[in-house]
């Protein structure tokens, strides 16, 4: 039975600002749950002590250095549109959400 469904693929849609017909959300919903299935078989063989033996990269880390940046008037010198010492951008989402 699939998990993902054509509401789940709709809502991904919409939120990614997509328009897809029926039959493309029916045929999305059968991809990504295929991907999904795959997924899981791979993470059912491939266990932790498995995946910690196989890499053996070392993160290498450094000290943090203090560097001199901008000021608040500086940063804002250049923008299109500033208000209450923060940068004007356009509205991208609706009120609900």
């Amino acid at each position: 039975m699939p998990e993902i469904s054509g509401d789940d693929v709709a809502h991904l849609a919409r939120l990614s600002r997509l328009t897809l017909t029926d039959n493309e959300l029916q045929q999305f919903a059968g991809q990504l749950d295929s991907i999904l299935s795959h997924v899981r078989t791979i993470a059912e063989v491939a266990d932790d002590e498995q995946r910690s033996v196989l890499n053996t990269v070392v993160n290498v880390t450094r000290e943090d250095q203090v560097m001199p940046g901008f000021t608040p008037e500086e940063a804002l010198a250049q923008a299109p549109a500033v208000e209450d010492q923060r940068f004007m951008v356009p509205r991208i989402l609706g009120e609900a959400e």
